[in-house]
């Protein structure tokens, strides 16, 4: 299936992505490759969902969180790009998680992103290379931002 009947099978409705508040591009096509830059949780009035993780929530709504800001990427590449069929594969994701010292578990949160991706492009494809770390703090207190690097189809 492709990655467009993919998303229709999970029955979900892509985010609307604000424009940037920032001085920044949401997507970059550079030859056969999209950047993709770090995106953030928006909740559909646009307000940014906050908190930190090991304090505010827990890993499992973090990684809630995650998968939404996965969302959140596919609408910015839907926007740029037309079609989420244009992409061939993952190649990479930094996830960063706004979490207290003592957490441990930011992989656990950041597959809510990278498992959104293997639904959407299959197993071959879903999966790139993968950074995985915390942060002392993220924009707007958010607990989740991840950004992306994308083969695109000749």
């Amino acid at each position: 299936m492709s990655a467009e009947q993919n998303l229709a099978k999970l029955n979900v409705e892509l985010p609307v992505i604000p424009k940037p508040k920032a001085i920044y591009k949401p997507c970059l096509i550079d030859g056969k490759y999209l950047y993709v830059s770090g995106h953030v949780p928006i909740n559909p009035d646009g307000s940014r969902i906050q908190g930190k993780v090991g304090a505010d929530m827990d890993a499992d709504s973090a990684r809630k969180v995650a998968r939404h800001v996965g969302m959140c990427i596919l609408a910015s590449i839907k926007n740029q790009l037309g079609s989420l069929d244009k992409v061939k594969r993952v190649i990479k994701i930094l996830g960063m998680v706004n979490a207290v010292p003592d957490f441990t578990l930011h992989p656990h949160v950041i597959n809510g992103c990278s498992e959104l991706f293997v639904e959407i492009w299959g197993e071959d494809n879903g999966v790139g290379v993968r950074s995985a770390v915390g942060m002392g703090s993220l924009p707007d207190g958010i607990p989740v931002e991840i950004e992306g690097l994308f083969e695109l189809h000749d």
